[in-house]
């Protein structure tokens, strides 16, 4: 017998569709084995394939999923998962979103088409020790580099310096289980209207460079407002497809708003014994 599963795929950080980072929402009514839901990520072949399981109307459980392995934290496809939930549901305000990792998190719709996720913040930290694989990687050298749960931070003064790096991938796989993201202040990149600019880079967990990170952001956003006195901050993540984020610092806790675009609506049919 085949299991039929709804598949939605979203465009999220963007208010266009091919841009952003695409994610897939897989609505599920209970926990799929693990193996079956990474053969599925790597199917999708996107930065994140989003599981979720409804508790109650208006709080979800989720899972994401790399097309290499589980991921502890993802904000985009979070996104991409309420823009869904608030389509079925087009009276829910506010969504709970469960984790095995950070919590409880919630996404406020926006009202302006902004959806507003209130995520734990989540500030990098300066280490004693950097890899030397980290600084071979880097054809630029970095003036600070700090880490968090998640991933190494490499600082630069300019934002040319991060949109034109080419990082040595092979070297930064070598990191893992941390992810690389570097970053500088936006200058006059964009006409002056971002405070920073970001590359996320993550061959060890999912893919060369991820379009746009949300989850970083529980790092940068802190970071920057420190180094810049804001507790309000517009971000641009400056991958091929790019992405914006408007960001708001508050009592240990960062506010990342973001637009999403549905792209895709389908099935997955999944044979018996699969």
């Amino acid at each position: 017998m085949t299991q039929t599963l709804a598949i939605y795929q979203v465009d999220a950080f963007t208010d266009q569709l091919f841009g952003g980072n695409a994610a897939a929402v897989v609505p599920v009514t209970h926990w799929l084995p693990d193996a079956m839901m990474l053969q599925i990520a790597a199917e999708n072949n996107l930065s994140e394939t989003a599981f979720v399981r409804e508790v109650v109307p208006g709080h979800v459980e989720i899972r994401w999923f790399s097309p290499l392995t589980e991921i502890d934290f993802c904000g985009h496809a979070t996104l991409a998962s309420a823009e869904v939930w608030f389509r079925l549901q087009p009276d829910l305000e506010c969504l709970r979103v469960s984790t095995q990792k950070v919590g409880d998190l919630t996404v406020q719709k926006g009202s302006d088409g902004w959806h507003l996720m209130d995520f734990p913040e989540r500030l990098p930290m300066p280490m004693t020790e950097v890899p030397a694989a980290l600084l071979a990687a880097l054809p630029i050298a970095p003036v600070e580099v700090l880490r968090s749960t998640q991933a190494w931070f490499v600082v630069y003064a300019e934002a040319q310096d991060v949109v034109t790096l080419t990082p040595d991938l092979a070297l930064l796989k070598q990191l893992g289980p941390y992810d690389v993201v570097v970053t500088a202040p936006a200058g006059n990149f964009g006409d002056g209207q971002y405070d920073f600019v970001s590359r996320y880079f993550w061959p060890a967990n999912g893919g060369d460079e991820d379009p746009v990170t949300g989850s970083i952001h529980a790092g940068l956003a802190p970071y920057w407002g420190a180094r810049l006195a804001k507790t309000q901050l517009l971000a641009y993540q400056a991958s091929t497809r790019g992405g914006v984020l408007r960001l708001a610092l508050s009592n240990q806790r960062v506010q990342v708003s973001g637009q999403a675009r549905l792209y895709l609506q389908g099935q997955i049919f999944i044979p018996e014994g699969a």
